[in-house]
């Protein structure tokens, strides 16, 4: 009838969708319409090319309704967030800055051996004949006289307290660390000797008497500052050092990963306690001056030492 050719002179004639009739007269039918049912009504007899452009035009139409509904959306929780946010604020750039690294290290002086694993330790020394020994305690007290720097390697674990190393820890040593290291670029090297000091044990059960038991097994005494081994080449101290800690925490006294420069630094900051110390009384003065007769209560070993170390144990806020 009249009402679809006023529609179709309207889409033929006129760039609008919607004609002014159709406004006014379908108003309410056409506003309950989704977008494709509102263009057949509006172009049923109109040309393939009149209906592409009007589902364009309806397409850039929802479009921009959109965008504008996001956002005004954004710009309202922003508002309620209580910061100027990205829309609030066109003048805020986002930049990423520069970051600064240090060089890598320089390897080329360091040279590996042909061997860069750590050997295998005999459980028994190559002895003719087995000898007993007394307990002697003083192996293991003290200070380390020997081994207590750094030879080949850069990274090592040092000793903090005395104690006795069993065969089982030289194997938890050797495979822990040959297994987690690369023998084209890191070598390792012991810096203790294999188990050589007897001890002697009685069988289960047996009374007392009857002199001392048999050898059961040999152990290496090892004193406080000791490097128990080494391990070096190519490679920072980062890449080693879960490793070291998992074998640190397994030794039969307290010990720690330490690399050529930590090392020189604790044994720098220790002189530097004792020169810069401020109190008068200190245990050497003490000792020697005998007050309150204390001489007697003191051994040789405490004279020896300044009193630092008791038995086993370094104590290391005595100055």
């Amino acid at each position: 009838g009249p009402f679809w050719r006023r529609t179709g002179s309207v889409a033929k004639n006129g760039g609008d969708l919607v004609g002014e009739n159709v406004k006014n007269e379908h108003r309410g039918n056409l506003q309950a319409e989704s977008p494709v049912s509102f263009l057949r009504i509006v172009f049923p007899v109109a040309g393939r090319g009149d209906r592409r452009r009007g589902f364009e035009a309806v397409e850039a139409g929802l479009c921009t309704e959109m965008i504008a509904l996001l956002k005004s959306a954004s710009v309202g929780l922003f508002a309620r967030m209580g910061g100027a946010g990205l829309f609030q604020n066109p003048l805020k750039v986002l930049s990423a800055g520069l970051k600064t690294f240090d060089p890598p290290p320089d390897f080329s002086d360091v040279v590996l051996p042909e061997r860069t694993k750590l050997k295998f330790v005999n459980k028994i020394p190559n002895l003719k004949r087995a000898k007993k020994e007394m307990k002697k305690l003083r192996d293991i007290q003290g200070p380390a006289q020997a081994a207590n720097t750094f030879t080949r390697g850069q990274y090592g674990i040092v000793a903090l307290g005395g104690g006795y190393l069993h065969w089982g820890h030289f194997e938890m040593m050797r495979l822990t660390i040959n297994r987690r290291i690369d023998p084209r670029t890191t070598f390792a090297c012991w810096r203790v000797n294999a188990p050589y000091k007897p001890i002697t044990r009685k069988g289960l059960g047996q009374r007392m008497g009857g002199g001392k038991g048999a050898i059961d097994h040999y152990v290496t005494p090892v004193r406080c500052g000791r490097l128990v081994l080494e391990l070096g080449g190519h490679c920072e101290l980062d890449e080693v050092k879960p490793v070291l800690t998992e074998v640190a925490k397994k030794l039969p006294f307290p010990a720690k990963v330490v690399s050529r420069e930590s090392l020189a630094a604790m044994q720098q900051e220790e002189r530097d306690r004792e020169l810069s110390n401020q109190n008068p009384w200190t245990f050497q003065r003490v000792a020697m001056s005998n007050m309150l007769g204390i001489r007697k209560v003191l051994s040789p070993f405490d004279l020896r030492h300044g009193g630092k170390y008791t038995g086993k144990f370094r104590l290391p806020e005595r100055v």
